[in-house]
């Protein structure tokens, strides 16, 4: 048994490290000199990487709700309300998560490879031994650029992920147009589309995070850099499932319906 807080002590230790280097980004992110340049340059670089792939990936994502919602809302006899639900869903969790996953997998997947690469020349170590602190140089405008990225790539999915619901379910399904839009404007608010930004916004930050922290600790050998990665995507992923449930949860009991 002696062994046991060992034993936790080290399954901890990465968590403690982890949310020690989110504090630091947050520490020195106005702290000078400001990486405006680098921050641009690696917005563009994670906008271009990831934008098209958003679009694409969040067409079918909108369709399927829609098509799935248009056939169970038959069933009860509730087809006019298809669209609100349709659309609740789009702009509350799908838009959201699939900015988040497609974040994770393109941008930080690219960022965790470029500071592993870093890492593993000993270019990291070389800034230490010059004074230059790496987190402040190369992490915090990748993680900015991937939060504020993840910002506007949720509108990006939002938009079109409502026009492909509204496609299948009005031109395949033959809904009624009216409906469709009524329906979703007498219970949305304001708070819905707020509720998305802020989930885009904290996907994104987590998975900035998380990509720099595994692209700093990867294990030895460029074989470890594409462990690294690896890790990296599949642990944002596992902590934006986790962190939706608990805004959305906390939404819910916070923020009451329209109307009611």
């Amino acid at each position: 048994m002696a062994g046991a807080p060992d034993l936790l002590t080290r399954a901890l230790s990465p968590v403690g490290r982890l949310f020690a280097l989110g504090l630091d980004v947050l520490r020195l992110t106005v702290k000078p000199p400001l990486q405006v340049r680098e921050y641009i340059e690696q917005t563009w670089f994670v906008t271009k990487v990831s934008a098209l792939p958003t679009a694409l990936f969040t067409i079918p994502f909108g369709a399927t709700i829609a098509l799935l919602l248009a056939e169970l809302t038959r069933q009860f006899g509730a087809q006019s309300q298809t669209g609100a639900g349709s659309v609740l869903a789009i702009v509350q969790q799908a838009a959201p998560i699939v900015t988040a996953l497609l974040i994770s997998g393109a941008g930080g997947s690219a960022v965790c490879a470029d500071l592993g690469a870093r890492t593993i020349r000993e270019e990291i170590a070389a800034m230490e031994v010059l004074g230059i602190s790496p987190v402040q140089r190369l992490v915090v405008p990748r993680v900015w650029a991937m939060a504020t990225t993840a910002l506007v790539l949720n509108g990006l999915a939002t938009v079109v992920g409502v026009g492909g619901g509204y496609f299948f379910n009005v031109i395949v399904q033959g809904g009624t147009p009216g409906a469709y839009i009524a329906a979703f404007s007498s219970i949305a608010q304001v708070s819905d589309i707020v509720v998305s930004e802020v989930k885009a916004f904290l996907f994104g930050f987590t998975a900035g995070v998380v990509a720099a922290y595994r692209g700093l600790n990867p294990p030895p050998g460029p074989k470890g850099v594409g462990d690294a990665v690896n890790q990296a995507v599949v642990i944002s992923f596992v902590l934006v499932f986790l962190i939706n449930l608990v805004l959305t949860a906390l939404y819910l009991e916070l923020v009451p319906p329209k109307g009611s």
